[in-house]
């Protein structure tokens, strides 16, 4: 259970999954996930990718096992969560990651590429919003004046139980699954999904797409075609898949055929053959 201590700044913890062959010394595949959840939830990929990368899997300040102590108001924002990123590629002296990101972690992974473009090998956007849909702000909001409101009247659990059937999870998913997933996520420190909500429904990250020079993968649902218009507007290098779905968290019901994607877009950007007898 590897934590990064850092003298001013939150400890953050990650987790590693190697199965690659000792020798070859494999490329980090590094995981950052989105609104609310943390590491865990990227369990169902770690089979897929771990034979062919070293998955990294960081918690973000403030989530997961990730310490909270520190002032949001100020030590909370994309530049915080982007030293992040690298502050852990540095501690495992790692020049360079494959970045995967889900939803938000997409998002701050646009932020992260565009900075330290010498630290990315490739982008893959996982339902990454370059711009939050004023659609889902409002679905988050649950007919309150805001998505803090909500936060706040309902409590986390209630609030995923609610959401989770709106623009996250086809309603078919399973009621285990949305059970687990909605106490994971009231795991979490109210007052900093609160912050975060906030960091969520203000950001716009296209000035920073021309400005990544890294291959870019995105997948996203048919519903978010603004978000892949915008792309395929502004970066470089840009390939999309477009999934038959109306929901953005396909990641976690489609985990074989999302991370079986992100393997060969980034494999073959590295030149390496990643299929065994």
């Amino acid at each position: 259970m590897p934590f990064l201590e850092r003298k001013g700044a939150p400890t953050l913890h990650y987790e590693i999954d190697d199965h690659t062959d000792p020798w070859k010394n494999a490329p980090y595949m590094l995981l950052a996930h989105g609104f609310g959840r943390n590491s865990l939830f990227w369990y169902r990929w770690v089979p897929y990718l771990s034979r062919y990368y070293r998955v990294l899997r960081p918690d973000m300040r403030g989530f997961g096992r990730s310490t909270h102590d520190f002032d949001r108001s100020t030590r909370f924002d994309f530049s915080d969560l982007a030293a992040d990123v690298v502050a852990i590629l540095d501690a495992l002296d790692a020049p360079s990651a494959h970045f995967c990101g889900e939803h938000f972690g997409g998002t701050l992974g646009m932020q992260v590429a565009a900075e330290y473009p010498q630290r990315i090998r490739t982008l893959n956007l996982i339902a990454g919003p370059v711009v939050l849909q004023q659609d889902v702000k409002g679905e988050f909001a649950m007919g309150e004046a805001t998505w803090e409101d909500a936060l706040r009247k309902h409590g986390i659990k209630k609030w995923a139980q609610v959401t989770n059937t709106m623009s996250r999870f086809p309603p078919d998913v399973g009621a285990a699954f949305l059970e687990w997933y909605s106490e994971e996520l009231a795991k979490t420190d109210l007052e900093t999904l609160i912050r975060f909500s906030t960091l969520c429904s203000n950001y716009d990250m296209t000035r920073y797409l021309p400005r990544i020079a890294a291959p870019v993968l995105g997948i996203y649902a048919r519903t978010r075609y603004k978000q892949v218009a915008l792309l395929r507007e502004h970066v470089k290098h840009f390939s999309g898949i477009e999934l038959d779905t109306d929901y953005f968290m396909f990641y976690c019901v489609h985990p074989g055929l999302c991370a079986d994607a992100v393997l060969h877009f980034a494999a073959r950007f590295d030149g390496v053959p990643c299929n065994e007898p």
